[in-house]
C-alpha cells in the first residue's frame, strides 16, 4: 500500500471512522443489553463480564498476533503493577455503571460520560500541573454550575456521574502512562481479575444464589456474551485510534453518552427542569471545549507546517 496515495489515505480514514462510530455506538446502546439482565445482580454481571472476556480476548489476541505484547508486559513488573491498578479502576467503573443501569439511573450514568472530557482537564491541572486556557476555564465552570444546579435544585447529588467520570479518568491516565497496547492491556486486566470473578461465581452457585445455570439457557447465553460485548467495542476503538486524529476521536466520544441519554428518557427516568439546565450547561461546556480543542489542533498543525517549511528552506 502506498501511504502517499490519496485513495489509500481516504480508505484508512473511512475505516477508522466506521470503527470509531461502531465502538461508541456499541457503548451507547450497552444499557439495552444490561436491561435484559436486570434480574441479575450487578456483582454477578461484573464477574461474568470479567471472566468471559478472558477466552474471547485470547481469540482476538491470536487473530491479531499480539501474544508477544502480552508476554512483554508480563515480564515487566512496573507494567503489571500499573495494569493491576487500572484493573481496579475499570472494574469499579463497570460495577457502578452496571448498578446504575439496572437501577434505572441511565441518565445519571450518561451525565458521567459527558463530564469525563472535562474531568481529564481537571486532572491535568491537579496531577500534571497544567495551566488552563480561558475556554477550558469557562467549560469547567459551566459544568460545575450544572452539577450544583442539579444538586441543590433537584436535590440529587450526581454521585454516580462523578464516580464514573473520576474512575474512568483515573483509568485513562494510568493506561496512558503504561506502555502496552489496548487489547493486550485489557486482556491482562481481566486476567488479573478473573480468579476473583471465578471464585465469586462459584460461591454464588454453591449458595444457590447464582443466575448462571439456573436462570434458563437464554440468561446463560446473555451472561456469556458479556465477554464479546466488553471486548468488541474496545477492539473497534483501538482500530479507530490508530487511524483517526485525536480531535476526531474527541468528537466521536459524545456518541456514547448521547445514546445513553436518549435511552434514559425512553425508559421513563425522572427528568426535571433542573436536569435540563444541568445537561444544557454541560452540553454548552462541551461545545466550548471542543471548539477550543479544534482551534488548538489547527494552530499546532500550522506551527508544524511552518517549522517543516523552514527546515526545507
Amino acid at each position: 500500500m502506498n501511504k502517499n496515495d490519496p485513495s489509500d489515505t481516504e480508505n484508512t480514514l473511512r475505516f477508522g471512522l466506521i470503527a470509531g462510530v461502531t465502538a461508541y455506538t456499541l457503548w451507547g446502546v450497552f444499557p439495552i443489553y444490561l436491561k435484559a439482565l436486570s434480574d441479575v445482580s450487578a456483582l454477578e454481571i461484573l464477574a461474568h463480564r470479567v471472566f468471559w472476556s478472558v477466552p474471547f480476548g485470547a481469540l482476538i489476541l491470536t487473530f491479531r498476533k499480539q501474544w508477544s505484547e502480552v508476554l512483554a508486559a508480563l515480564l515487566n513488573r512496573r507494567v503489571l503493577l500499573m495494569l493491576a491498578l487500572s484493573a481496579v479502576a475499570i472494574s469499579l467503573n463497570w460495577l457502578i455503571y452496571v448498578w446504575a443501569v439496572i437501577n434505572d439511573r441511565v441518565l445519571e450514568a450518561s451525565l458521567g460520560y459527558y463530564i469525563n472530557p472535562l474531568m481529564y482537564v481537571a486532572a491535568g491541572v491537579f496531577i500534571m500541573g497544567e495551566k488552563l486556557r480561558r475556554a477550558q476555564i469557562i467549560s469547567v465552570a459551566l459544568a460545575s454550575i450544572g452539577v450544583l444546579v442539579l444538586t441543590f435544585g433537584a436535590g440529587v447529588f450526581p454521585a454516580v456521574s462523578l464516580a464514573l467520570a473520576v474512575l474512568f479518568t483515573a483509568y485513562g491516565y494510568i493506561r496512558k502512562t503504561t506502555h502496552v497496547g489496548a487489547m493486550p492491556g485489557l486482556f491482562l486486566e481481566v486476567l488479573l481479575l478473573s480468579p476473583i470473578a471465578l471464585l465469586y461465581v462459584l460461591w454464588l452457585m454453591s449458595a444457590g444464589k447464582a443466575m448462571f445455570l439456573s436462570g434458563g439457557g437464554g440468561m446463560d447465553l446473555l451472561l456469556i456474551l458479556a465477554g464479546p460485548v466488553t471486548v468488541i467495542p474496545l477492539v473497534c476503538f483501538a482500530l479507530a485510534a490508530r487511524r483517526l486524529k485525536l480531535s476526531t476521536l474527541g468528537f466521536l466520544q459524545y456518541i456514547g453518552p448521547t445514546f445513553q441519554f436518549a435511552l434514559g428518557l425512553y425508559y421513563g427516568e425522572r427528568f426535571t427542569v433542573f436536569h435540563a439546565i444541568c445537561f444544557g450547561l454541560i452540553w454548552i461546556a462541551l461545545g466550548v471545549f471542543s471548539i477550543d480543542a479544534w482551534r488548538e489542533n489547527q494552530k499546532a498543525r500550522a506551527m508544524r507546517a511552518a517549522a517543516a517549511a523552514n527546515r526545507s528552506a
